[in-house]
């Protein structure tokens, strides 16, 4: 069974930063394309950021390119999201995402506040 578990969301002020994790089982990690979304209060699912197999190429939304680092522990079979210089905007629901056998998956999610 495909399992994504996020965590590590919170919160924090205003330029404050967090570190989100995604711990994965039940597909083979290190082959997998990642991704986080998140999705804002009364908004639809917005991409975040998408990392690749193998050396590891990254994309980012530009609303957080700059700001936030995705990266990949292979060996953990576990996603990271850096997030820095936060801002009230990226408070929201955040979900590390696959696609397994051509149908795409995400977790249960980890609330990020940002607020003062």
């Amino acid at each position: 069974e495909v399992q994504l578990v996020e965590s590590g969301g919170g919160l924090v002020q205003p330029g404050g930063s967090l570190r989100l994790s995604c711990a994965a089982s039940g597909f083979t990690f290190s082959t997998s394309v990642m991704k986080w979304v998140r999705q804002a209060p009364g908004k639809g699912l917005e991409w975040v950021s998408t990392i690749s197999t193998g050396p590891g190429i990254t994309t980012y939304a530009d609303s957080v390119k700059g700001r936030f680092t995705i990266s990949r522990d292979n060996a953990k079979n576990t996603l990271y999201l850096l997030m820095n210089s936060l801002k009230p905007e990226d408070t929201a629901v955040y979900f590390c995402s696959t696609a397994v056998g051509g149908r795409s998956t995400r977790g249960k999610g980890t609330q990020v506040t940002v607020s003062s």
